[in-house]
């Protein structure tokens, strides 16, 4: 689960805690959806029920998605971090040209699946079953006590609506392969005013979030 060894390894394992997530019921969990949009260098915020909010922040690569607090301290770790593996590898809450993934890339791995934790309870297990984890990384038992937890994370997805980037001349990585299949039928503008770079940049991008049973309920337009 923690461990890179193996081209795609980390990302083989995401998809098999993901489908043993989904077969538990998840109780707590907000449903609703909302949509918005962000430029290179901006965040967004939206609420997630009274308790949590949804954050998408900008970091220099794009952006990442958080849960955090509604109010209160930041946390070390929020809530979506630790509920959706793998951990220190590509990762669908890193919309980002890291780990060697081109703009055209992010904006192909649509849409992405992400978890979320609702508690304090939870998130104090979670940390120091991380905790253990980067203690003794070859040992997968550390972190046991995460499977169980991991079912319980609420369920959401983020859909990439439209993009505008400046798209990478680097050929695709292997890993970036696995995951980024949609590009041709994600709307998306390439700039090609933009100065030409081997990752190339996401500079705008709209986007879609749905959270807990309103995934399963069809768009209406």
């Amino acid at each position: 689960m923690y461990l890179r060894s193996g081209r795609g390894a980390v990302l083989r394992v995401a998809v098999v805690l993901g489908v043993a997530m989904q077969a538990v019921a998840q109780k707590g969990c907000p449903a609703l959806t909302f949509e918005g949009e962000v430029q290179a260098g901006k965040s967004f915020h939206h609420a997630l029920g009274t308790k949590q909010s949804f954050l998408l922040e900008s970091i220099a690569s794009g952006w990442i998605v958080r849960v955090l607090p509604a109010s209160g301290a930041r946390g070390v770790h929020d809530f979506a971090e630790l509920a959706t593996p793998p951990y220190r590898s590509p990762n669908p809450l890193l919309i980002s040209t890291d780990f060697s993934f081109r703009a055209q890339d992010a904006v192909a791995w649509n849409p992405r699946e992400f978890h979320f934790f609702t508690s304090a309870q939870q998130m104090s297990i979670a940390t120091k079953a991380y905790d253990a984890t980067l203690k003794e990384p070859n040992r997968p038992a550390a972190g046991a006590a995460l499977f169980p937890l991991l079912a319980e994370a609420c369920t959401a997805s983020l859909q990439i609506l439209d993009a505008r980037i400046a798209g990478g001349s680097a050929d695709q990585s292997l890993m970036a392969a696995t995951v980024a299949q949609h590009f041709s039928q994600t709307a998306h503008t390439v700039d090609t005013s933009a100065p030409p770079s081997k990752l190339g940049r996401i500079l705008w991008m709209s986007f879609r979030v749905k959270v807990g049973e309103e995934q399963k309920r069809p768009t209406k337009r």
